[in-house]
């Protein structure tokens, strides 16, 4: 098996000996996180970083956290993750698509966590390839000879969440640990139940009313003239080819959305008002909506995949997917300078989901958050489930059903790139509880992914 010649010979100048291995071996990163298959802590991943005085490239084990802050303080630096764009740049002018943890191979200085060299072998992935390079623990030292080794990463194992009995007291717990007074004080405020917007308990009030009909809906969207046309732009989208013009919300709702989707659409948005989005996310602006209306999009096309009898509820699923993210919005509304260290940390962290770099920095995660506010606001137990249980795919609790399906629905676009984050593998235990054929869930993505365009100009009208 070949690897890419500029690789070798950064190697080779090095006198270091290595074996190239197939993934049958090795399998791929992302099921390397699987700690009942290898040792993750053999394969070694690497993040670019930068400040004023220069880039730095760092190797830590794939099974770990990079602890963004306790690196700067070791050297002294302020150091940020280099942006995709420029990571992307960097790799393909070394004959790759991606950045590959081999060092020296960029030319830049080395730090290196020392959990690398509790291992007897060590395992590099050659981006392009399904190879990766096995190396002793005494080789793998030849290369760090010019590094700094440290210690600035946190092993997942430690931060892996359990199944907490009272996410209010985890909340609670987590705020003790702050000394501003004003974000304790904002918190409490927020766990203390705020008034829902207007338009929204109108709406919840709609859904809780089994002889509420077109009529009713229309009258309370209409009552807010920047929802009413949110509404109807969604229903003149090319992706629903409404025949004609969509003058009214009574229009979207008879001819093109139904009853069942408008009434979950509306409340999303509605919720969606409440809190105002974050401008500095992870690499700048989060598409957050754009995000939410394919995560809703593929929840409504997954329960559509589903036997009838099996079926959960398609609105309930489709607004779970609508709001999954909700906690972000709020996290970043409670704990402002919290929410700017998480992102510096997750854009430092790409192989690693954002529930463990949120524990380790604030003690609680945006899906207990996002789930507790939604109790506070009496949303259905259903949404309040799959939000808190979205990245637990081993809760078996009542209403798992809505968690699953986030799981799979979140996890299928990032294996397109199509939403932001690491892919995790998707259990066949998760589609058979489901009761949901792999090869249909794919088929729902492949749909996704061929209106994908359609789909974010429908995320304009409503962010």
């Amino acid at each position: 098996m070949s690897i890419p010649s500029q690789v070798e010979q950064c190697l080779s100048e090095r006198g270091v000996e290595f074996l190239v291995v197939s993934s049958e071996t090795v399998p791929p990163i992302h099921r390397l996180l699987n700690v009942n298959e290898v040792p993750t802590d053999a394969l070694v991943v690497t993040v670019l970083l930068e400040d004023s005085l220069g880039r730095v490239q760092a190797l830590l084990p794939s099974d770990c956290l990079l602890n963004l802050s306790q690196l700067c303080e070791q050297m002294g630096r302020n150091l940020t993750a280099l942006p995709p764009q420029t990571c992307l740049s960097l790799a393909q002018k070394h004959g790759s698509d991606k950045i590959m943890a081999i060092p020296y191979l960029y030319d830049l200085p080395i730090v290196a966590d020392a959990r690398l060299l509790e291992s007897q072998k060590i395992y590099l992935e050659v981006s392009g390839t399904d190879s990766y390079l096995e190396i002793t623990r005494e080789q793998f030292k030849k290369t760090l000879a010019d590094a700094d080794v440290g210690s600035f990463c946190v092993p997942l194992s430690r931060l892996k969440a359990e199944q907490i009995a009272s996410d209010r007291a985890e909340v609670e717990k987590a705020i003790q640990n702050f000394t501003t007074l004003r974000i304790k004080q904002r918190l409490e405020q927020t766990l203390e139940m705020p008034p829902l917007p207007d338009t929204a308990e109108k709406i919840i009030q709609l859904r809780l009313d089994p002889e509420a009909g077109v009529s009713e809906l229309a009258k309370v969207v209409e009552r807010d003239p920047s929802l009413a046309a949110q509404v109807v732009s969604w229903a003149s989208s090319p992706y629903y080819a409404a025949p004609g013009t969509i003058k009214s919300v009574h229009d979207a709702v008879v001819r093109v959305l139904g009853f069942d989707l408008v009434i979950n659409l509306a409340l999303g948005l509605a919720l969606g008002k409440s809190v105002e989005m974050p401008k500095d996310g992870p690499h700048g602006v989060t598409p957050y909506w754009q995000e939410a209306v394919y995560t809703a999009t593929m929840m409504e096309g997954l329960v559509k995949a589903v036997s009838a009898d099996h079926r959960p509820s398609i609105g309930l699923s489709y607004l779970s997917g609508l709001l999954h993210n909700y906690g972000y919005l709020v996290l970043a509304h409670v704990f402002p300078p919290h929410f700017l260290l998480v992102n510096r940390h997750v854009e430092a962290n790409p192989h690693v989901s954002h529930i463990y770099i949120e524990r380790q920095l604030i003690g609680v995660t945006r899906e207990q958050i996002g789930s507790l506010l939604m109790d506070c606001w009496n949303m259905p137990e259903e949404i309040t489930s799959a939000l808190r249980w979205q990245q637990t795919p081993q809760y078996e609790g009542e209403h798992a059903v809505y968690s699953y399906l986030l799981f799979v629905a979140t996890n299928l676009l990032r294996s397109r790139g199509l939403y932001q984050g690491p892919a995790e593998p998707i259990p066949a235990a998760i589609y058979s509880k489901l009761h949901l054929d792999p090869v249909d869930a794919e088929a729902v993505l492949e749909k996704i992914t061929e209106n994908k365009d359609e789909l974010k100009e429908i995320a304009k009208y409503l962010g």
